[in-house]
């Protein structure tokens, strides 16, 4: 073990005050205003709204005539618009994309896979999602590009990644459709079989800077088994990653398209279901009686390019989107918890904001969704520090033109963008002036 020497240990001890590196001055105040705000907890909008923010913090928040304007800010007037918190995108691929090429896997470097989640981590920024939590990449492209964003290499959101999805030989969360010997994958890189490779596998994902775990419950849409639906991991193998994961303090995200899996992850103690294609009511009961969200990402069921998918994986998505619209409307209506999310890769990135408008469309209110995106997805994340307009949490603040509540789709055109007190995007011509 490294010891500092002793006599730099004495002089330490006896360095005078004085001599110590005096406190850096507060940083000067930036005042955003707009015509409206939604603070992200709400159900309504406050008139002429008002940000106060100070370095990486929001320090008040709330109507103009009951916020202090501090007599150093740079005020950014926005005008006609509304004020949100950043937004939260709790299921995104920024490596991925959908574009006809499903050998990508057996036939790109790693470095492919980072340079298109660099520029696709700009575009989901630029559409104001100032967070995103990214559920499965390979060669832990993800956590690099957290860590890019994180220290200013790049643009982008924050990125909660979650390494390498854990599944089963051949399953959803394999590659599979080659001969043997091509890609063959173990733990490490997140397929396993029985509890103790399960366990291993996702200690590796976290030993790798992992801060979620994802695994695949169930087969899936975008792969090559024969069913969209049947259970994979067991509940047993779900089981012991949940219990690791959080013996280190992660939450467990589990794709889920069939109802004996959703229930099966749901006795597990996942935090969430990814897509929760087809819920019965006694999955809706169970979700609803364990505080388990649902991450529907239903904007993908009318929007996902069925003329780029082979013809066996086309006849799979066909089969169960439909489906996933009537379970989004029963979760809403028994009162489920969701987060926002729209598996962005098989939708474009930087289109992320039209699922407020399908959300709308199939049961939630503007105001539902917009929680979904703010609050209700920074709980899912365990981030207390996002998801609102209040003193205290992080300078994530987006605008759009207009009043969301009355047209939820001004959500897919957002002007304003702000991660950690940093302007990433503002309209052209906006006026800022100095008090």
């Amino acid at each position: 073990m490294l010891r500092r020497p002793l006599a730099a240990t004495l002089l330490l001890a006896a360095a005078p005050l004085a001599a110590q590196t005096p406190a850096a001055p507060a940083p000067a105040a930036t005042v955003l205003r707009a015509a409206r705000l939604f603070d992200g907890t709400g159900s309504t909008l406050v008139r002429n709204g008002v940000v106060v923010v100070r370095g990486d913090r929001i320090v008040a928040a709330g109507a103009a005539d009951r916020v202090t304007v501090p007599a150093d800010a740079r005020v950014i007037d926005l005008g006609d618009a509304t004020l949100l918190p950043g937004l939260i995108d709790a299921h995104v691929h920024l490596t991925g994309e959908i574009d006809g090429n499903f050998d990508r896997a057996v036939k790109d470097l790693p470095a492919m896979e980072a340079l298109f989640g660099a520029a696709n981590a700009q575009k989901t920024l630029m559409a104001g999602f100032t967070t995103v939590r990214d559920v499965g990449a390979g060669d832990f492209t993800n956590v690099a590009l957290d860590r890019a964003t994180s220290l200013g290499i790049i643009p982008g959101p924050r990125i909660i990644a979650a390494g390498h999805s854990i599944g089963i030989t051949g399953g959803h969360c394999d590659v599979t459709g080659y001969a043997p010997g091509i890609l063959e994958q173990g733990p490490e890189d997140g397929v396993a079989d029985g509890p103790d490779a399960a366990l291993r596998a996702t200690r590796y994902q976290i030993k790798h800077g992992a801060k979620v775990i994802k695994i695949c419950a169930t087969a899936g849409v975008l792969s090559f088994e024969e069913s969209v639906g049947a259970q994979q991991l067991t509940e047993a193998e779900m089981r012991a990653i949940v219990e690791e994961a959080g013996r280190h303090g992660l939450k467990v995200a589990a794709h889920a398209h069939g109802t004996e899996g959703i229930k099966a992850a749901i006795r597990a103690g996942v935090a969430s279901i990814e897509h929760g294609s087809i819920l019965d009511d006694e999955a809706v009961r169970m979700m609803k009686e364990r505080g388990t969200y649902l991450v529907p990402t239903l904007h993908l069921s009318e929007a996902i390019a069925l003329d780029k998918l082979p013809a066996p994986i086309r006849a799979k998505a066909e089969s169960v989107l439909p489906n996933m619209r009537t379970s989004f409307e029963r979760a809403v209506r028994a009162g489920v918890k969701i987060a926002f999310g729209t598996d962005a890769a098989v939708i474009p990135h930087g289109t992320n904001g039209r699922e407020f408008g399908t959300m709308v469309k199939f049961g939630m209110t503007p105001a539902d969704a917009l929680r979904a995106a703010t609050s209700g997805a920074a709980d899912l994340l365990g981030r207390r520090d996002l998801g609102a307009l209040a003193a205290g949490k992080l300078a994530d603040v987006v605008a759009v033109p207009g009043d969301p509540l009355q047209d939820v789709r001004v959500m897919e055109r957002v002007s304003f963008v702000m991660k950690n007190g940093v302007v990433y995007r503002a309209p052209a011509g906006t006026q800022t002036v100095s008090r």
